[in-house]
């Protein structure tokens, strides 16, 4: 029974470092191989991420940038650290022209990328997105201010997730559902508001972008930035809420 438990144990570990990173499961498989496993893993898994960035683009995957104070960059590093920072060659360009129309309209802006895809197999399912699994889905943090400006970088969340603008809605208490209100850990985020100008440009230039396809960004939100165009969707009652990020799709 013990030997049949650690073995349910170690296929559990696996499938969730699989599931998290793509790539933790092999390292993980691998390091059982070791005596020192905690060791093996970390240099297995870090040898893994840094032959991904060079192998990823010869299957149509190229990474964001993670580090630096760049105007387009990947908004934390644990994105990186999970190997989420890939997109397609097409939608890297799509990237780094948005973070140039805003830093035009707006200096010293930075636009920050927050879940991407992993960076191998069309297919291969970025939890707990119900996309973001062939190259072509990006989600951006919002732009945020205080009393005194603009924020450069700054995010509500530590993650950029899960920092929800409450606004109405009509969709109903359902189950199953992604749609987390989350309400216990609302207070505990920074007290920014939404940069409106900031906002308003970058949705105008997504939705004027004739290379991106929908952008989903929550009912209210549309409504009180006056965005309006048949790219801008709702992502259905069933879907995470997209009141804390931008969701954009070639």
């Amino acid at each position: 029974m013990a030997r049949l438990l650690r073995i349910l144990w170690r296929i559990g570990v696996a499938v969730l470092l699989t599931i998290l990173t793509q790539l933790g499961g092999v390292a993980y498989v691998i390091s059982l191989f070791f005596r020192r496993r905690l060791l093996a893993f970390g240099l297995l898994y870090t040898a893994l991420s840094i032959t991904a960035l060079i192998v990823a683009p010869h299957f149509g995957r190229t990474a964001l940038p993670c580090l630096g104070d760049r105007d387009l960059k990947v908004a934390s590093p644990l994105y990186c650290a999970l190997n989420r920072q890939y997109v397609s060659p097409p939608v890297k360009d799509l990237l780094s022209d948005l973070a140039s129309t805003m830093t035009d309209a707006h200096p010293n802006t930075q636009t920050l990328v927050l879940d991407a895809n992993f960076p191998f197999l069309d297919g291969f399912p970025l939890l707990p997105h119900l996309s973001h699994d062939d190259g072509d889905k990006v989600d951006l943090a919002f732009f945020y201010a205080d009393e005194t400006g603009y924020l450069r970088g700054a995010m509500r969340s530590p993650i950029g997730y899960f920092a929800f603008e409450d606004g109405p809605t009509d969709c109903p208490k359902v189950w199953p559902s992604l749609r987390w209100d989350m309400g216990v850990v609302q207070p505990l985020w920074a007290d920014y508001a939404l940069d409106l100008p900031r906002m308003r440009t970058v949705m105008t230039a997504l939705t004027q972008d004739a290379r991106v396809g929908k952008v989903f960004l929550e009912p209210h939100l549309t409504d009180q930035l006056g965005a309006s165009h048949p790219k801008l969707r709702f992502q259905g009652c069933r879907a995470a809420r997209h009141d804390d990020h931008i969701h954009l799709q070639l």
